[in-house]
């Protein structure tokens, strides 16, 4: 079962039509044909075992986190929660926020977390159009509040992914996730920067980049291009970027990296 506010999208879902474009329409049919249903009615909750929050995660107006939709979605199902449920984030978000956010209302909701309610955080992971890479075939790092949160995650996402990678807290999953769409945005803003300095310099940056590909170690090609596409490259590092302000930090890299490729699209147009 899948819950949507959206009554549009929930009528195409049950028609077994597909709203993501990069997502086949035949899927959606299939599954649908196999018994799946979507709705608007977070009553039918206390049917499901397991709850998987995968909602997005958007900045705010100053660039910091904004967690409406993952709050929103709490308030939704929390008078609905029951007994030996497993309650799994999946949004992109900065670490701390399953136990700052989610473990709250769990416990307000009367659970005592490990023994009669199970909490985890799995981020996803997707290459949108790349057709080498399935949900069943990435490896799927997983993660629980306490022990047993960890085993029962774990044992739902070993059904269905090839390979699963337990962490030791959610913490560290939410960091990886962040680690992850870090290291694009950095390398990209890198070779942005050396794109503009090559053009100053009449050097060829694709041939140089290709060129330094040939290494068989120790280089990873990254191309330049008018800024960060995507929803998650542009967004995500800045949650970590917010969250180390909290701790007294400030991310140089991460930031001079989102002003060039902030800077990125101006470049084309003047070019």
């Amino acid at each position: 079962i899948g819950f949507e506010v959206d009554g549009k999208k929930v009528q195409m879902l049950n028609s077994g039509e597909s709203y993501i474009k990069h997502i086949d329409a035949k899927l959606t049919d299939t599954a649908v044909k196999n018994g799946f249903k979507a709705t608007s009615d977070f009553s039918h909750i206390p049917s499901t075992a397991a709850i998987l929050i995968c909602v997005p995660t958007p900045l705010g107006v100053h660039n910091e986190p904004d967690l409406s939709y993952i709050h929103s979605t709490l308030q939704s199902i929390k008078p609905h929660l029951t007994e030996n449920q497993l309650l799994i984030l999946e949004s992109t978000t900065y670490p701390g926020t399953t136990e700052e956010e989610v473990i709250p209302v769990v416990e307000k909701a009367g659970f005592k977390i490990g023994t009669n309610f199970f909490v985890g955080y799995s981020p996803e992971r997707e290459d949108p159009g790349n057709k080498n890479f399935t949900t069943k075939t990435i490896p799927k790092v997983v993660s629980g509040y306490t022990e047993n949160c960890l085993e029962v995650t774990k044992a739902l996402y070993d059904q269905i992914v090839d390979q699963t990678v337990p962490v030791s807290s959610p913490k560290v999953a939410e960091m990886t996730k962040i680690l992850e769409n870090i290291h694009r945005a950095v390398n990209i803003g890198l070779v942005n920067e050396l794109k503009m300095v090559a053009d100053k310099m009449d050097i060829d940056i694709y041939e140089v980049i290709n060129t330094a590909a040939t290494k068989p170690f120790g280089f990873t090609p990254y191309y330049p291009g008018p800024g960060l596409g995507g929803h998650c490259i542009p967004i995500d590092p800045f949650y970590l970027t917010w969250k180390a302000k909290e701790m007294g930090m400030n991310t140089r890299f991460i930031e001079l990296a989102g002003e060039i490729n902030t800077a990125m699209p101006a470049y084309v147009v003047q070019k």
